[in-house]
C-alpha cells in the first residue's frame, strides 16, 4: 500500500512539473526563458532552452551551438546576450506568439502595443 501511494505521488509530481514547465502554444524562446528563469532561476545550463526545443522545435538540432556562438552559454546568457531587446517593465509581458513554428526568432512585442 505504501508503495502505491508513493508511486501515485511521484506520478502526480512528474505531471505537475511537466505542466508548470510546458511552453505555451506559440510561446517564443525568449518569453519562455523569461518565464522559467523568473520562476525557477538559471542553473548555468541550457535546461530551459532544451525543454523549449524538445517541445517547440525538435528539429532545431543546432540551436544550442548557434546560441553559444552568440554569447548564450546558459539560459540567462541567452536572454542577456542573444535576446537583449526587451521593454523596460516591472512585469513579464505576454508573449506575442512565435512568428514561425519551430523557429527560435523571438516574438514581436510591438504587436502587443498596437493591439492594446
Amino acid at each position: 500500500m505504501t508503495d502505491d501511494i508513493a508511486d501515485a505521488v511521484e506520478a502526480e509530481l512528474v505531471a505537475l512539473s511537466a505542466a508548470l514547465t510546458e511552453p505555451a502554444d506559440r510561446e517564443c524562446l525568449r518569453c519562455y526563458l523569461l518565464r522559467m528563469i523568473s520562476e525557477f532561476g538559471c542553473t548555468g545550463t541550457h535546461r530551459w532552452t532544451m525543454r523549449w526545443r524538445e517541445v517547440r522545435a525538435p528539429r532545431a538540432t543546432g540551436l544550442l551551438g548557434k546560441l553559444a556562438e552568440l554569447g548564450g552559454g546558459c539560459d540567462c546568457e541567452v536572454l542577456l546576450n542573444v535576446f537583449p531587446q526587451y521593454p523596460l517593465t516591472t512585469r513579464l509581458l505576454p508573449c506575442a506568439g512565435q512568428p514561425l513554428s519551430g523557429s527560435a526568432v523571438p516574438c514581436d512585442l510591438r504587436i502587443l502595443r498596437r493591439t492594446a
